[in-house]
């Protein structure tokens, strides 16, 4: 591993890749191994509080994306448990690869239709999304678009979630960004209390197989990440609700691409919000 010192007098842009093949590495080796709690070492993690710091005194980054680095600076430095070390590498490398510039490896289509006119929709009031730092700007588009289909109110989307305006987004979502009321926003008020005051659920494994589970007609289904799920902390606020929906799956794999699973609640939501308003 590179010694600090020369990490620090490399160029901007050399020195932002550097770290974030390091962290790629160390987070493949925690997702990867079967005793978690040794494949990192405490000579790595004194290295990472220190990158991170380092980081953290960029001011060519945003404030929300210092803030981030300060945050994995605790997380190594109290050397946390894997899942949250793997969370503070991944956000880290995603936050260096966006500054740096690389495309995903996303496919890409055209949009063919445009123009959609937002006053055909119809919309449940109250159904509202929270995407969790969807990384692809591919699923995010696919989502903006599923949502414009089952009739969501509003899309919520975490700080560092994939631009809904990234080229690949916009191809994907055929004009839906355009007509989909959506924001960027924290879930967690200062103090680590839930922003919203309707009930919230988390699409993840674990939970209540979807035909069992009972959705609301008002509420916010929380979606997370591609390659680490809902976090810990939005989680426990899903289940201090309504609880978490999955999908059961029945392959090898047993696992569905997030806006493949996305797609399959929110059908089965707006189905239960017409079902229950036909039983009036």
């Amino acid at each position: 591993m590179i010694p600090l010192y020369k990490l620090e007098n490399l160029p901007r842009t050399q020195k932002l890749r550097k770290i974030a093949k390091i962290f790629t590495m160390a987070e493949n080796r925690l997702s990867l191994a079967a005793d978690k709690t040794m494949c990192i070492s405490n000579a790595e993690l004194i290295f990472f509080a220190d990158a991170a710091k380092m980081l953290t005194r960029d001011t060519l980054f945003s404030q929300e994306a210092r803030k981030a680095f300060n945050e994995a600076e605790n997380i190594f430095q109290a050397a946390q448990s894997p899942v949250m070390i793997r969370r503070a590498l991944n956000s880290i490398k995603h936050i260096l690869l966006t500054e740096t510039g690389p495309d995903q490896a996303d496919w890409d289509f055209t949009d063919n239709n445009g123009n959609l006119d937002p006053m055909k929709r119809q919309v449940f009031e109250g159904m509202q999304v929270y995407m969790e730092d969807i990384r692809s700007p591919f699923n995010v588009g696919a989502m903006f678009r599923t949502v414009e289909s089952f009739g969501a109110e509003k899309i919520i989307l975490s700080p560092f979630c994939a631009d809904p305006r990234h080229r690949r987004a916009e191809r994907t979502a055929m004009g839906c960004i355009d007509i989909i009321p959506w924001e960027r926003q924290e879930l967690f008020a200062p103090g680590q209390s839930i922003k919203w005051p309707v009930p919230v659920f988390a699409l993840e494994t674990g939970g209540i197989p979807i035909n069992e589970f009972s959705f609301p007609e008002k509420g916010l289904l929380i979606t997370g990440s591609e390659e680490l799920g809902v976090s810990p902390q939005a989680l426990a606020a899903a289940d201090a609700s309504l609880g978490r929906v999955s999908i059961p799956c029945y392959g090898t794999k047993a696992s569905l691409n997030v806006s493949t699973a996305f797609g399959i609640a929110m059908q089965a939501w707006c189905s239960a919000i017409i079902h229950g308003h036909k039983k009036r």
